[in-house]
């Protein structure tokens, strides 16, 4: 006796503390896989590269400035011969030549290429940030479904395990039942099948809530080990109207917006390309330092120091056609774009109102399954009690409880698909 309650109490411990157990909500989750998700922080970095990349000296607005010095040392055997008869010879003599600049171009006009390139970098930076909120959008969505996935899991776990404790009733009727010879021992062996498929059932689908939470570790950036509850429920939210959806879907959807930043940089492309057709003007600006020493020769000692200022012009006047052929590319490319934009804006409505339709048909089905759910579990409930009472067969039990696990199962399937819709009009809405 003894014995018995240590382990009554130590069963007590263990409930006790898995029911102590984290639970992790859905912002919490979100939370874990903004601030750790790879594919959102390899965006981040990408839009950081873009931010980076748009500066005026990128565009070609800003000067140039080079300092250099060069010092060179040595030793020859000289041999000169001068024009008044004088000749030069020595061996092993020295020569020093030690020489300096500061240079500066600028390129002061060249078709306004540079300020066509400058709004062109700006608008890859904004690109950079909308791809990025997509990513974002995207693994809210991803984090969304992969929860819901687990909660469903388990939910299908708890319904399993509702049903394995009707057939152990079933099995206690039925053993009373052939103990008092009132039934045969088939339909005592058939339960007790019936109560270990289910058991087997259940331990199948707590494998499938193992893997369902290290897919959920998995975009959390976390180890696939990592244990923790979820919610029991999958709330489902009212959406509003057909005409709302769609003006949000055109003003956020953040897909189409992308398209249309990738278009507008084609566009600017364009300019680019055409700049190239006028004269390029540049300023260049020197200060020079040269200083020559040597041992022996007609020059011991030369020195200049001084600054010197000039400018460039050049003007294409054929370059084997390239600056028409690329101008031609670029407009190709930005038609190309404009379609790019069409056809997602066409793809993004059809699949808007594909997921509405999911979402609503999902939700009648619902509907209509909460009502059988309840239907089958008072059907289950009263066989039971008619098993009791000799009242009626094995069989009808039996049937009871398949109809009963099926109904859970739809019901749980239906719930989920409700909320993977919504997310899924969220997400083509910008408003996850």
């Amino acid at each position: 006796m003894r014995l018995k309650g240590i382990i009554i109490v130590f069963f007590i411990i263990l409930v006790q503390a898995a029911s102590a157990q984290d639970v992790l909500t859905l912002e919490q989750a979100v939370s874990k896989a903004l601030s750790k998700n790879y594919d959102i922080q390899i965006s981040r970095n990408n839009a950081d590269i873009n931010k980076v990349n748009n500066t005026a000296g990128n565009a070609g607005m800003l000067p140039g400035v080079t300092i250099s010095a060069t010092d060179s040392y040595s030793k020859i055997d000289l041999a000169q011969k001068l024009s008044n008869g004088t000749d030069i010879n020595k061996s092993n003599a020295s020569a020093n030549n030690l020489s300096s600049s500061a240079a500066l171009g600028w390129t002061v006009f060249d078709g306004f290429k540079m300020f066509v390139t400058k709004r062109k970098l700006s608008e890859i930076e904004k690109l950079g940030e909308i791809q990025f909120k997509e990513q974002v959008i995207q693994t809210v969505y991803d984090v969304t479904v992969a929860y819901y996935n687990l909660v469903k899991q388990k939910q299908q776990l708890a319904s399993l395990q509702e049903v394995i404790n009707y057939n152990r009733e079933r099995v206690k009727i039925l053993q009373t039942s052939f103990s008092a010879g009132l039934t045969a021992k088939n339909n005592l062996l058939q339960a007790k099948i019936d109560l270990n498929v289910f058991s087997e059932n259940a331990m199948n689908q707590q494998t499938l809530i193992l893997g369902a939470r290290r897919n959920l570790n998995g975009l959390l950036n976390q180890p696939p080990e990592t244990m923790y509850e979820v919610t029991d429920s999958i709330p489902i939210a009212e959406l509003p109207a057909k005409d709302t959806i769609l003006q949000k879907l055109y003003d956020n959807n953040l897909t189409l917006l992308s398209f249309r930043k990738q278009s507008e940089i084609a566009k600017l492309s364009i300019g680019e390309f055409n700049a190239l057709r006028y004269p390029r003007i540049t300023f260049n600006s020197n200060y020079n330092f040269n200083q020559t020493n040597n041992s022996a020769g007609y020059q011991l000692y030369n020195r200049t120091l001084g600054p010197q200022v000039g400018g460039t012009i050049s003007i294409p006047v054929f370059q084997g056609g390239n600056n028409v052929r690329q101008a031609k590319v670029a407009r190709l490319q930005y038609n190309a774009s404009m379609y790019n934009v069409d056809k997602t804006s066409l793809n993004l409505r059809i699949a808007l109102q594909n997921a509405i339709s999911d979402f609503e048909n999902q939700k009648q089905l619902l509907n209509i399954e909460l009502d059988n759910d309840a239907l089958a579990k008072e059907n289950l409930d009263i066989s039971l009690q008619r098993l009791k009472l000799g009242q009626t067969t094995e069989l009808e039990v039996k049937l009871a409880e398949e109809s009963y696990v099926d109904s859970r199962t739809r019901l749980i399937n239906f719930m989920y698909n409700v909320k993977v819709a919504e997310t899924r009009l969220k997400q083509l809405m910008a408003e996850l």
